[in-house]
């Protein structure tokens, strides 16, 4: 039998991480969540579409730390309320890709000056050191989960 004694989980870096990540995901959608009834996946599958353009579930699953299937539930839930569109790809009719639709863009315009502000009220709580050093660590810590193969459902590790 394996001796837990010793490990506290509330000190385990990447139980940490999750944590945090949830928190600050979960307030984050305290803003955007009653303006457009949007939740945490919704909100990152619109953010990515309007950062890259028409991309695959693929493309979004691996960019978005979100799992396949909630990456399709997210996008189905997008589809319906017309803010996003999908299409087949002319190539391999087996492959879709999605982008934001007219509605989409609006709602994106309305949200990205939150987004903005909601992250500049984050890191207003640190030094400039310590902005320099956060930004350091994370570049680090996603290339370490991404040399050993992390890429992809990190939101739902832990």
């Amino acid at each position: 039998m394996t001796s837990t004694a010793g490990f506290d989980l509330d000190e385990f870096l990447p139980y940490r991480l999750a944590v945090a990540a949830q928190r600050v995901s979960a307030a984050f959608r305290a803003v955007y969540g009653p303006r457009h009834g949007l939740s945490v996946a919704e909100w990152r599958v619109m953010a990515h579409l309007a950062n890259a353009g028409p991309v695959s579930v693929r493309e979004v699953f691996a960019r978005v730390a979100m799992d396949k299937p909630k990456v399709s539930r997210a996008a189905s839930r997008l589809e319906l309320a017309g803010l996003i569109e999908k299409r087949a790809d002319p190539g391999d009719r087996r492959l879709v890709a999605l982008s934001l639709t007219e509605r989409g863009r609006a709602v994106m315009t309305d949200l990205v000056p939150l987004a903005r502000a909601f992250e500049a009220g984050l890191l207003a709580r640190l030094t400039p050191e310590e902005r320099a050093a956060l930004d350091a660590v994370l570049t680090k810590l996603v290339e370490a989960g991404e040399e050993t193969g992390g890429e992809g459902a990190a939101s739902d590790a832990l």
